[in-house]
């Protein structure tokens, strides 16, 4: 699955890349974008930068701790004065949606 990106800022390779060190703890060693978590990256000429993302479950018992992490990462990047996350379920989250090198790591392959 890819990931939606409207980038004014062109900074969607950089916010990528710091969601590319997150990981949810359930399923090391793929990141959260290799798991298919992530459905876009949104960012604004005011320097606004919005993450739609997915959680594996609804009563993901860490869902605080990786919408905090990625909301600090990308709020570290230079040119974002503020990162908003926004958790959406629809669509749920499935296996298909993991990357192949993410199926193989966890075993799905």
């Amino acid at each position: 699955m890819s990931i939606i990106i409207m980038d004014k800022l062109n900074l969607a390779k950089e916010i990528q890349a710091q969601l590319e060190t997150v990981y949810d703890p359930e399923l090391r060693p793929a990141n959260i974008v290799d798991l298919g978590l992530v459905y876009e990256i949104i960012t604004k000429e005011d320097g606004t930068a919005k993450i739609v993302m997915t959680l594996t479950a609804p009563g993901c018992p860490v869902a605080g701790e990786i919408m905090n992490e990625v909301q600090e990462k990308v709020g570290s990047i230079a040119g974002i004065k503020e990162a908003l996350v926004e958790l959406t379920f629809d669509p749920p989250w499935t296996k298909d949606m993991m990357s192949e090198e993410a199926k193989l790591e966890l075993g799905f392959l």
